[in-house]
């Protein structure tokens, strides 16, 4: 009898601490929500896959200068980036529908490579939890977010970005 008893205590403690483990460090898949290309035609955040590889996934507006600034600095290394990881970086504006017609002119003049999309309503943030600008997500190669970071931090440039990519590829 007492071995029983000590067998279903182990079983509800081992059960606790892997319920307990599982709240800290949760993972959580991007929502499906419809939001738009640069030419306005409907694109679903589902879709969003790089063949088993990270995304990064960055939430900007054309009136955010530290969103451009990460953005121009992940433009510097960013094929050196591609060739490391095979990382895929989609850019999100939140700018709304007043504003969302400088998005497409202020993305040709940076020269920035990768897929724009327009979040006019905010509808993708909310769903996301994005509060303020810029918001950067890392997402692992089966589309779970497994880093993310609201702010643009000067001292460290693109490196923690950069650091979670080599980790969600398994490089690190």
């Amino acid at each position: 009898m007492k071995r029983i008893t000590l067998f279903l205590l182990l079983i509800a403690g081992f059960t606790v601490a892997t319920a307990f483990r599982a709240d800290e460090n949760p993972v959580q898949a991007i929502p499906s929500v419809t939001i738009k290309t640069m030419d306005g035609k409907p694109f679903n955040t589902a879709d969003i896959k790089n063949d088993g590889k990270p995304v990064i996934i960055s939430f900007w507006a054309t009136w955010c200068a530290p969103c451009k600034k990460e953005l121009n600095e992940i433009l510097d290394v960013y094929e050196e980036w591609q060739a490391e990881t095979g990382v895929k970086m989609i850019a999100i504006s939140i700018d709304d529908q007043r504003n969302s017609m400088k998005v497409k002119p202020q993305v040709e003049s940076m020269g920035w490579p990768w897929d724009v999309y327009l979040d006019e309503n905010r509808d993708f943030g909310r769903a996301m939890n994005v509060n303020n600008v810029p918001h950067t997500f890392v997402l692992n190669g089966k589309g779970e977010i497994v880093w993310q970071v609201a702010s643009y931090n000067a001292n460290a440039g693109v490196k923690m970005i950069h650091d979670a990519v080599l980790k969600a590829a398994g490089k690190q």
